[in-house]
């Protein structure tokens, strides 16, 4: 028997009493972006308490399941020019299920010739903030030489989006308040040959209200060469010196870099040097400490390729 003080962690734990389900997922497409594979996306559910968990059907049978913080999957291995339908449906903690979005149709395209030329970069993107969670994209359209069949968006080498080849703009949603972001664009054909990566831009969303100054690194610049990679960048203004900043290499914490006593004033360089074959593609970022201790916003990501 529990006692009401043990109740909530020995009969069932936290979500004993939830009994109600997240809201269906809206706004789901699903996208040709091959002759085998289809691209879904879908807007993210409410819950009273959270959701956990999205699965994706298809014709009613689950084929993918994916953690609340993703959007979107790639489903694989489908027969070229065929019809599909698709449906995704969210789970909370206690297991209660959404009902299902509404069905997407999609047919995935025909098989491609033999074809290893990959579509061309697409054009410098452009875009802006639209408030604090969302960005507008737009980018030059890239050529091949059977077709462009889709454009995935890019942020810090993670694809977020995808829309179809016909179409050069992009609305990104579900972003932080107060984060700057790095995108690129790539093509991509029915064969499944992606372009090189787009210029990069970056674009920073509106701050929380009563957060203050943005205490991310600026200007970051990396420029590979034999054995190194040269960067500059400008620390965040602090009201005091900016003593240390730690550096990301890849998504991991590689050294903190310390200037002592009196930092340099203005943009401020650092080299490290790198052991990896010609042609290692390297992502970084940089982070600053701040007065308080407190280790501030990370700079936007830049990627070189050494060699």
């Amino acid at each position: 028997m529990c006692t009401a003080a043990a109740m909530l962690t020995a009969c069932g734990g936290q979500d004993a009493g939830d009994t109600r389900s997240p809201s269906a997922p809206s706004g789901v497409t699903a996208q040709a972006g091959s002759a085998t594979s289809v691209h879904v996306m879908w807007e993210r559910s409410a819950d009273d308490r959270g959701v956990t968990t999205y699965e994706v059907f298809r014709a009613g049978t689950r084929v993918k399941s994916v953690p609340a913080t993703k959007h979107m999957i790639d489903v694989e291995g489908l027969t070229p020019s065929s019809a599909y339908t698709f449906t995704v449906r969210a789970l909370d903690a206690a297991g209660n299920a959404s009902p299902h979005s509404v069905s997407v149709p999609v047919t995935t395209l025909a098989p491609a010739a033999q074809d290893s030329r990959p579509p061309s970069t697409p054009g410098p993107p452009k875009g802006r903030a639209e408030g604090a969670r969302s960005v507008t994209l737009s980018w030059g359209a890239s050529g091949d030489d059977t077709a462009v069949t889709s454009y995935d968006i890019y942020q810090a080498d993670s694809r977020i989006h995808t829309v179809p080849g016909t179409t050069t703009t992009a609305r990104i949603t579900g972003l932080r308040p107060g984060t700057v972001y790095t995108f690129t664009v790539r093509a991509r054909d029915a064969a499944d040959n992606s372009s090189p990566d787009s210029a990069t831009l970056d674009l920073t969303t509106a701050s929380a209200p009563g957060a203050g100054p943005s205490t991310a690194p600026t200007g970051l610049k990396a420029t590979a060469r034999k054995g190194a990679v040269d960067l500059t960048w400008i620390p965040p203004t602090t009201g005091a010196p900016v003593k240390e900043h730690q550096l990301f290499l890849n998504g991991k914490l590689v050294t903190t870099i310390v200037w002592g006593a009196q930092p340099p004033p203005g943009q401020v360089r650092y080299t490290f040097t790198v052991t990896d074959e010609p042609g290692t593609r390297y992502s970084v970022k940089l982070r600053a400490k701040l007065p308080d201790g407190n280790w501030g916003d990370f700079s936007a990501q830049r990627t070189v390729v050494v060699g």
